[in-house]
């Protein structure tokens, strides 16, 4: 939260002012300016235009003011940039403002802000945004939850094994008074948790099912399932170097649904919710599982391993058979699933699934509003013949490539029981490159959104 400081009474006094402005508004805003202002403006070249600023300065060289270039209609990035190159200070956002959106324009900053330092010192810290308190409030959540997901990407699998990955629930559920409990290792076939166990069994690192329990019986049934894979080789079908390289991010999923349940905790939002975080690593070694073994999951249909590497959607179908013996309201899964999704719509726009069309209009709407775009690709059904067996009830995977994204849906699908409300977010939680508000690394994507349609769908 050091990108964000709450405006006390006279913190203007004290703060650099930032106007933004655009090619339209640009007289305007020159005329506000002193001559010398003014003359330094046409000598530097500035001239409004998205991404630019100039520093201002009063008659004894003080810096007094930020002109900033932007979109008016692209808030949430207008300042995004800002926080790392704005000499260290406090600014605050003027009155002349051409934005849309201040409050998206202060999420912006804030997440332009972002440093991951647990391995080396920062070059410089932040410059500064001063908000007032409502902002403030409605902010910082979402702030922490971006922080949080981007933090737990971001480590490495050494420092963000299985076991981690339970630690950041049970720390959770010890900051929102919830039940916690796991099963670890061997105690996952005695709770019938096979796909799980098989998948993270040839790891050194015991695979474990983590569930948190929060919220009034009397409430609606909320489950939400983060796939954990806290690093993917591939398995026996092992990944080439460039394909493993960030397989680091294969926790993606689990991040997201740890945030999820930490907003929803925290804005005590009426309902009975249960987090399930499947955690396992897929490695390399002598019990392996192999190309052609069968499984025998939860849900009881067997399922014949076609291919190693489509080792998520094994983990979560057991979670999702779990989830959906408790008749829950509303299922919701994030996994970094498939490539195809990639493929399909770049890194930047996840891919939604939802059995249900007005569930998928809610979730596209709230991201709209809270600027989180996602896009929504059918569970085309004609599809589930890709995912037939000879020897097995489905297989994990098919010999075609064709539509990656969807058979990895329609396979979870067959999990869900038909009566039950279920999205499905495949997302990729990661920046290839920096950019303004999303510094290389994990990011979150689809999160905002989400939590908005909650809000909406409880809260009303």
């Amino acid at each position: 939260m050091s990108a964000l400081i709450e405006r006390q009474s006279g913190a203007r006094d004290h703060s650099i002012a930032i106007e933004t402005t655009d090619a339209a508004h640009f007289a305007a805003t020159r005329r506000r300016l002193t001559a010398a202002q003014r003359r330094w403006l046409a000598d530097s070249g500035f001239v409004a235009a998205p991404g630019t600023f100039a520093l201002l300065a009063d008659i004894d060289g003080k810096l007094v003011r930020v002109l900033v270039g932007v979109d008016a209609q692209d808030a949430l990035g207008a300042l995004a940039a800002l926080p790392g190159v704005l000499p260290e200070a406090s600014y605050h956002l003027a009155a002349e403002n051409v934005l849309t959106d201040a409050t998206q324009a202060a999420l912006g900053w804030a997440l332009g802000a972002y440093q991951f330092n647990r391995y080396r010192k920062p070059k410089r810290a932040p410059a500064r945004l001063a908000v007032d308190a409502a902002d403030l409030q409605q902010l910082a959540p979402l702030v922490e939850a971006t922080a949080q997901v981007r933090d737990l990407v971001n480590t490495p699998t050494e420092d963000m094994g299985p076991k981690q990955l339970a630690e950041a629930v049970k720390q959770l559920g010890k900051t929102h008074k919830a039940k916690v409990r796991e099963w670890v290792g061997d105690e996952l076939l005695k709770a019938n948790f096979p796909t799980i166990h098989t998948v993270g069994r040839a790891s050194e690192r015991a695979p474990r099912m983590v569930e948190l329990s929060w919220g009034k019986s009397s409430d609606p049934k909320l489950v939400v399932i983060g796939k954990g894979v806290c690093f993917d080789t591939g398995g026996l079908d092992l990944k080439p170097t460039d394909g493993m390289r960030n397989m680091k991010k294969d926790m993606g999923g689990a991040a997201h649904a740890i945030a999820l349940a930490a907003l929803i905790m925290q804005a005590k939002l009426p309902v009975r919710l249960t987090l399930l975080i499947p955690a396992v690593e897929n490695a390399v070694s002598g019990n392996a599982m192999r190309p052609g073994d069968v499984i025998t999951t939860r849900a009881g249909i067997s399922v014949e391993v076609d291919n190693t590497d489509a080792e998520g959607r094994l983990v979560l179908c057991d979670a999702i058979t779990y989830a959906g013996e408790q008749k829950p309201d509303l299922i919701v899964d994030f996994a970094t699933l498939t490539g195809a999704a990639r493929v399909a719509l770049g890194p930047d726009l996840p891919v939604l699934f939802a059995n249900r069309d007005e569930l998928a209009e809610g979730v596209l709407a709230a991201g709209r509003t809270v600027n989180d775009p996602l896009w929504r690709l059918p569970l085309w059904r004609p599809y589930r013949r890709m995912l037939d067996s000879a020897v097995a009830d489905i297989a994990n995977a098919g010999p075609s490539r064709h539509a990656g994204a969807i058979t990895a849906a329609l396979y979870l699908e067959r999990f869900v029981p038909d009566a039950t409300p279920w999205l499905h977010l495949d997302t990729y939680a990661w920046n290839d490159a920096d950019r303004p508000g999303r510094p290389r690394g994990g990011e979150a994507l689809g999160l905002r959104a989400f939590f908005a349609f909650l809000q909406q769908r409880y809260r009303g």
